[in-house]
């Protein structure tokens, strides 16, 4: 996967320079509301069960104290964090990480620590991936927050349904990755169309 972290480096990089003047002015916006810091971080679990620190636009109110999953329309978060949250404008941040090696591009989404321990032994091998921006997952439940949301219970239906999904299509991917296919997974990602699990045949 040579040609991935290359990929990754110097797209990144590129990323960074061209979209600075926006990432300026998603700070500028979120400082004026004086809701908190600029900047959540968070430690997710990374490769090889690395912790690492992620870094996203604030889409929250500090201090919040809510739960591990996020449903659409919590009072948590900002109206500005609303519209940021719904084009994935607050993952932009997240190119640092790519460029510093901590994520890629394409790969499993980073967990917060505690969800990897309920991995079993062959589901640990997706841990072999550096965590990614966008992925097959995160395509498949490019509305997870409205799934949620329609749930009596949101944090059962991840633990129990979405999250096993979630590492089924991720080890799936991790057995049929190509350079190629990473490129589909982005242009999807951009076009914000959903990949069908029929792209692994």
């Amino acid at each position: 996967m040579i040609l991935k972290r290359i990929f990754d480096l110097f797209a990144a990089a590129i990323g960074l320079v061209l979209l600075f003047p926006f990432l300026i002015v998603i700070a500028y916006l979120i400082k004026s509301k004086k809701q908190g810091s600029i900047m959540f971080v968070q430690n997710r679990v990374g490769r090889n069960a690395k912790i690492f620190k992620m870094f996203k636009f604030r889409t929250m109110t500090s201090n919040h104290g809510g739960g591990s999953v996020t449903i659409r329309g919590e009072n948590r978060i900002t109206p500005l964090g609303e519209v940021l949250r719904k084009y994935k404008l607050d993952e932009l941040p997240e190119l640092w990480n790519v460029l510093i090696g901590d994520m890629s591009f394409v790969g499993p989404r980073p967990d917060v620590p505690g969800y990897a321990d309920l991995l079993n032994l062959n589901d640990r091998k997706i841990l072999e991936l550096r965590p990614g921006i966008t992925g097959p997952a995160s395509l498949k439940y490019a509305d997870e927050e409205v799934i949620l949301a329609m749930q009596n219970d949101p944090q059962k239906y991840n633990d129990e349904v979405i999250f096993p999904d979630k590492v089924r299509i991720n080890l799936n991917y991790m057995h049929h990755w190509s350079f190629w296919l990473d490129i589909k997974i982005i242009l999807y990602t951009i076009i914000g169309k959903q990949l069908s699990e029929e792209y692994l045949r």
